[in-house]
């Protein structure tokens, strides 16, 4: 959708962007010891355009490891850092993961109720949709940073139940929260 906006006004947004530290990894104060990880890309390595609007767009596999004891569910929230708007742009929220070391397959998230595994919640990302948002940045806007944000959460938040959205999560967040983890992908046109 934006790849056809001009890059010149690409580069007159570029200055206009939330940054690392408007995330909601950012706001949670607890320690960072989960490991996500993707074979698709590295830590700060570029995604490739298969999981973005340049390609098929299907959502990357994911997987995790170190979720500490208590944990009774995991929440995955996918943002852009660099987005030109005030908040990060919400790429993907998904509720309800098992609690424990797990993993997603590509395209588990591409598309309304989708996720391979039964019982998940899916949230609404900046769309208003359910589902994966492939990466879309601007032309001429710059690296865009994509940040896979994994949440361990000691009990159920009741604002998370049915299909929440980034206001949602960012308050459930504010309690309950025992670690979390984070992979961050970039992408430039």
């Amino acid at each position: 959708m934006l790849q056809n906006l001009p890059s010149g006004l690409g580069r007159i947004l570029s200055g206009l962007r939330p940054g690392i530290n408007g995330l909601l990894f950012a706001e949670v104060n607890v320690p960072a010891v989960i490991e996500v990880s993707s074979p698709a890309f590295t830590q700060g390595g570029a995604i490739p355009a298969l999981h973005t609007a340049d390609g098929p767009g299907i959502s990357p596999p994911l997987s995790w490891r170190g979720v500490p004891a208590g944990t009774t569910a995991l929440l995955l929230v996918v943002e852009d850092a660099d987005s030109p708007t005030p908040r990060p742009l919400v790429h993907a929220i998904v509720t309800r993961l098992p609690p424990g070391d797990g993993a997603l397959a590509a395209g588990d998230l591409s598309g309304p109720g989708r996720p391979g595994l039964p019982g998940l919640g899916i949230g609404r990302n900046s769309y208003f949709q359910q589902g994966w948002l492939p990466p879309d940045p601007p032309p001429g806007h710059g690296p865009h940073h994509y940040a896979f944000q994994l949440f361990a959460l000691s009990a159920w938040p009741e604002g998370l139940n049915g299909n929440p959205g980034r206001s949602a999560v960012r308050a459930a967040l504010r309690h309950g929260v025992l670690a979390k983890g984070c992979l961050i992908g970039t992408y430039a046109r």
